[in-house]
């Protein structure tokens, strides 16, 4: 396989791998030397149902390429199953050194109509599902003194977006699960980042197309394919990324265009001596904070531009 060896004797695992921005990681990460664990369910794009052949047919192609791969079908979001994921790269190939969480469902419905369900499945296959398999690996990593951790955000829960508070939840928990990771496991030598990914996959294709101006949108997308988020996951899959260290990062990968996002940070303060009551907080704070309010924005409010 043709690359740099960036990940050369290393051990990766990728979930949700079967098809779109995790099989081209998966596949990058082969090319780059590294044995690959292809992890993937293969349920619809709402996580129902189970289909062997899109993980099988990875493996196959980077073992046509020249790689090592296995696969793995267990679901993220069961305790076990996510450390099968882990056991099978130690059992396949003695050792664990990055893990990217990319396994993802949507079941979008506007907040008023949520069911439970629809929460939960969601919010058990993103931010549970991270936490599994990142668990899973943690133990692995803190034994041998490194290891890289790669977690998928989005920009709807970055900004915002309609219509998906239980993805945009689950997504903002992952920040939060990372930066902990981060912290926790920075003496172990270990580094966990996050990507909001912009790409065309099975997932963004369930966006309305009834309008010309929908169509448009979508006809942008499509230009944004998964194989442009592999080289960043692969980086920080490395050691050299390590070596910097790049941990506790939130990036955005948009075609061509690689982005740092903000994190939270104060920007405004008020202080008073005597303390605050709920009348001095709406004559003195809200009125000199109501500036640098956030407005109701959504992804492609910010986002504003076409991709290059």
């Amino acid at each position: 396989m043709s690359g740099s060896g960036l990940l050369k004797d290393k051990v990766v695992a990728v979930t949700g791998a079967g098809r779109g921005v995790g099989k081209a990681i998966a596949v990058m990460a082969a090319a780059e030397g590294a044995k690959v664990v292809v992890n993937d369910l293969g349920g619809s794009a709402g996580g129902d149902g189970e289909d062997r052949l899109p993980a099988t047919e990875v493996v196959a192609e980077i073992a046509k390429a020249g790689g090592e791969a296995v696969t793995n079908f267990a679901s993220v979001a069961d305790w076990d199953g996510a450390h099968s994921i882990i056991q099978t790269a130690i059992d396949e190939f003695g050792r664990i050194d990055a893990v990217v969480n990319n396994a993802g469902i949507l079941r979008d419905t506007i907040f008023h109509k949520m069911t439970e369900d629809e929460w939960d499945i969601v919010i058990d296959v993103h931010l549970k599902g991270s936490f599994n398999v990142a668990r899973a690996a943690a133990t692995h990593f803190r034994e041998q003194g490194s290891g890289a951790m790669v977690h998928m955000t989005s920009t709807s829960g970055l900004i915002g977006n309609f219509g998906q508070a239980n993805y945009a939840a689950a997504k903002m928990g992952i920040v939060g699960l990372s930066k902990s990771v981060a912290l926790d496991m920075s003496r172990f030598g270990v580094i966990s980042n996050c990507i909001s990914p912009f790409a065309w996959s099975r997932l963004i294709g369930t966006i309305p197309q009834d309008t010309e101006a929908q169509r448009a949108r979508v006809a942008k997308i499509k230009e944004m394919t998964p194989e442009k988020i592999a080289p960043l996951a692969v980086y920080l899959c490395s050691d050299t990324a390590r070596e910097v260290p790049v941990s506790g990062q939130i990036f955005a990968v948009r075609n061509n265009e690689i982005f740092l996002m903000a994190q939270p940070r104060p920007i405004r303060a008020a202080h008073t001596a005597e303390g605050w009551t709920p009348a001095t907080v709406s004559e003195r704070v809200i009125p000199a904070m109501a500036p640098s309010f956030y407005p109701l924005d959504r992804s492609a409010d910010i986002f504003s531009w076409d991709p290059v």
